[in-house]
């Protein structure tokens, strides 16, 4: 297979980044998206042509998050539920241009290329997204009774993986989606019931002052999302908020 790639180069957070164009041919189908990036990266070494393509990735499963990549116009390219190191070329049709650039949020700033600086969200959950509550021993999983539509719930909440889709596809840069995951996997059970009011108060207030947007619910975040983080869960960060402002004790 044979692309034209536009990808998004920048020195640096202070430069002006501009799009450069490259062509690749001989992509297998098979072959996943960062390891065509790699390919790329081996020519513009090899040739002596440019300096590589800088992007950031860890796991290559699906799990790190840190593989968010603009693709087409789309967080994490042109599928649904997965992340970037999960697309594959075929998915791409011979000859298509192929358009990456890095998220695009005032709270990531770009360091080069195609890696942005995401530790925003590191500082919403050092905020107040754990529990500190003294429990003493660990007990037995079996011994705090929780409702399998509970668990059920906090599982599927839990499953953000804090990659930032959700903020690169939202008109005003909003991380509701995402600080709305992190409140409810712990608010919706047992051992995080303590501290719910001054959990939610915390990140909410750290995410404003991050510079976030606010949630206008379009709910691209949700289309977006490679977990597909379900927008009920801003809806109940939502509740946990307006709880603690008049000192009610919101934690469904």
């Amino acid at each position: 297979m044979k692309f034209t790639l536009h990808i998004w180069r920048q020195e640096n957070a202070r430069a002006k980044g501009h799009f450069e164009t490259y062509q690749l041919d001989n992509i297998s189908p098979e072959c996943s998206f960062l390891e065509m990036l790699d390919i790329l990266n081996e020519h513009l070494t090899n040739d002596r042509i440019a300096h590589p393509v800088c992007f950031d990735n860890d796991c290559r499963e699906g799990i790190c998050g840190m593989c968010g990549l603009y693709i087409n116009g789309r967080p994490h390219g042109n599928d649904d539920g997965i992340t970037t190191c999960q697309l594959h070329m075929r998915k791409f049709h011979d000859g298509d241009e192929i358009w990456i650039e890095p998220w695009r949020a005032k709270p990531f700033p770009v360091i080069r290329d195609l890696v942005v600086d995401r530790t925003a969200f590191d500082k919403i959950i050092q905020a107040g997204g754990y529990i500190s509550t003294t429990t003493g021993g660990v007990p037995d999983a079996n011994t705090i009774p929780i409702p399998k539509h509970k668990a059920d719930q906090a599982m599927d909440a839990a499953a953000c993986i804090g990659c930032g889709a959700c903020v690169a596809a939202c008109k005003n840069a909003s991380a509701m989606l995402f600080v709305g995951a992190k409140v409810s996997h712990l608010a919706l059970l047992p051992q995080g019931k303590v501290e719910a009011a001054d959990r939610v108060r915390k990140m909410v207030m750290k995410m404003d002052e991050l510079g976030f947007g606010s949630c206008t619910n379009t709910y691209a975040c949700e289309a977006e999302c490679p977990k597909q983080i379900k927008r009920q869960n801003i809806a109940r960060l939502n509740r946990q908020w307006i709880g603690q402002l008049f000192g009610r004790d919101r934690r469904d």
